[in-house]
């Protein structure tokens, strides 16, 4: 397995990497400082599962859980605070590890986890795995509702998801983020793509570069490469 450790406090973390680091079936381990971070390891390292921590600034564990992709990957939450275990469950938790906890009671966390990895079937993929994302300004977390995100353009290490409420930066790659959304986003340049529920109509020239007009009045940039794809997607 592949395992992410979220956890806001240093030493927690290390904790766990060092208890971890010592059983068998773990092939990698990364870690992620919150939540904010959690979903951008997540969607670049693909943890099969993930030990994560509620209570940290900004993005709590319930709202990580609640805005991976599905299939999600497999979740221990590990928290110092016992009146979330209802919530971790509703959540579909594997496990609930209350802090401070010693070596059997991960070793009885990672047999449950073991036992769900092992009867865990590949899911398909749906049209649109993501349903939220979360993003970071100025101190404060911003909700961003995959349905709402008009089209997407890279800016340097980040991707501008572009909605009718703003257009606010998610640091990650192109794309990792159109893996975490599935199909209903589809490629219109190098740079960029469109969701195909807000497409109204496709102008091009005629090398077959152009734009994509959008329901609201935006548009996004199209070339060549990627015009038959996404003609092809918009007539299916």
């Amino acid at each position: 397995m592949r395992i992410l450790i979220v956890d806001d406090e240093r030493p927690a973390r290390d904790k766990l990497r060092r208890l971890l680091a010592q059983q068998p079936g773990i092939t990698e381990l990364e870690e992620a400082r919150d939540g904010v971070e959690a979903l951008e390891r997540a969607a670049a390292f693909r943890p099969d599962a993930i030990f994560l921590d509620i209570q940290m600034p900004e993005v709590s564990g319930l709202e990580v859980a609640a805005s991976l992709p599905d299939p999600a990957p497999l979740i221990v939450f590990a928290t110092a605070y016992d009146e979330y275990a209802i919530k971790a469950f509703d959540a579909n938790a594997v496990d609930y590890l209350l802090k401070p906890y010693d070596e059997a009671r991960l070793q009885r966390a990672l047999q449950r986890l073991h036992a769900r990895f092992a009867d865990r079937k590949p899911a398909p993929q749906t049209g649109l795995p993501v349903r939220q994302l979360l993003v970071s300004e100025r101190g404060a977390t911003r909700i961003v509702r995959a349905e709402d995100i008009q089209w997407l353009e890279t800016a340097d290490n980040y991707v501008v998801l572009h909605t009718p409420q703003g257009s606010p930066l998610l640091r990650q790659t192109l794309a990792a983020l159109l893996d975490s959304l599935g199909p209903a986003f589809i490629r219109t340049h190098r740079r960029a793509a469109v969701q195909r529920s807000w497409v109204e109509r496709v102008e091009a020239d005629s090398k077959g570069d152009g734009q994509v007009l959008l329901r609201g009045g935006a548009s996004a940039p199209l070339s060549r490469q990627y015009r038959p794809a996404l003609m092809a997607a918009l007539s299916g």
